[in-house]
């Protein structure tokens, strides 16, 4: 398993997805209620988002190549902005689609207690998934606030899985408000504004998750706090006088490239210079272990 969870966090919430999707599709064809059909299809869409956030992290993996010689950690961010994708066009699009047919043409829902027993159900068991992603969220969450770390997170599992499941637990609120109104007053319309809410719901998250995951894959620096350390490493040498243009870069979740120019002192020839940069490297990777590749620049002072 990860060291942050966030393997362990996927395969809850593939095995509560699928099971879901299934209820809520079984639940669709004994009652014909279109926020069922839209949550079955927005728990199959999820169920296939965790199966690419897992294939993301595998490929991730492999080794350096002459292709890639920097390795595949980004690949993690490509099947994230994936998983926003499918979830902006095969959930929050499909379902509103729905809601907008179910209000224009609404008919009777059928054997309802189909509809209620399976929502119950579905939120005991997404509520499952997010206590697991929670609990591993606060593992590495540090204190910060919740919008905060989906912001600042770099593997983009933990951040998908916590906004999917909080989705999906007030997707079936909607979809249950729905119901429950269309059974009470008889205007099965309702039933089309859950779907429509659930929609709206999905399109705002899946939007929430390609603007984080696109600022990884077009290159974010590494956090303030990783910044400091590598400074403080570098403000401490003994062999260095000064620093200029540092520069850090993600290339996965758990890879930073590190690149500084650095005046040395002025006694030292190139071979004792070369050994004294060995040496910082070394010590950065001690304090900061996600500085995978680091490039120290010799430099003139001006």
């Amino acid at each position: 398993m990860s060291k942050d969870g966030s393997e362990e966090a996927t395969l809850a919430a593939l095995a509560a997805n699928v099971g879901i999707a299934v209820s809520k599709f079984v639940a669709f064809f004994f009652t014909g209620s279109s926020a069922m059909l839209a949550e079955g299809i927005h728990s199959t869409a999820d169920s296939g988002n965790q199966l690419l956030l897992m294939l993301g992290r595998r490929q991730s993996a492999h080794r350096p190549s002459r292709a890639h010689p920097f390795g595949y950690g980004a690949v993690r961010y490509f099947y994230g902005f994936l998983v926003s994708v499918v979830l902006f066009f095969g959930g929050g699009l499909f379902a509103l689609y729905e809601g907008y047919e179910k209000i224009v043409h609404p008919h009777p829902l059928e054997s309802w207690p189909w509809a209620i027993g399976v929502l119950l159900v579905a939120i005991v068991m997404e509520g499952m998934s997010l206590r697991t992603a929670v609990r591993h969220s606060n593992r590495v969450r540090a204190g910060r606030s919740w919008a905060r770390f989906v912001k600042e997170a770099k593997a983009p599992e933990l951040p998908v899985v916590l906004l999917e499941d909080t989705a999906a637990l007030a997707g079936l609120g909607f979809a249950l408000a729905g119901v429950t109104l269309s059974l009470v007053t008889g205007n099965t319309q309702f039933d089309g504004i859950g779907s429509v809410a659930i929609g709206l719901l999905l399109v705002v998250v899946a939007l929430i998750l390609a603007r984080e995951t696109k600022s990884m894959i077009i290159g974010e620096a590494a956090s303030p706090a990783v910044q400091d350390a590598i400074e403080d490493v570098l403000h401490s040498d003994p062999a260095i006088r000064s620093f200029t243009e540092l520069r850090t870069l993600h290339l996965g979740p758990d890879d930073v490239l590190v690149a500084a120019r650095v005046i040395m002192l002025d006694e030292q020839d190139m071979e004792e210079a070369s050994r004294a940069l060995a040496d910082t490297e070394r010590r950065i990777r001690d304090r900061v272990p996600v500085a995978t590749t680091i490039y120290l620049q010799p430099a003139v002072p001006s």
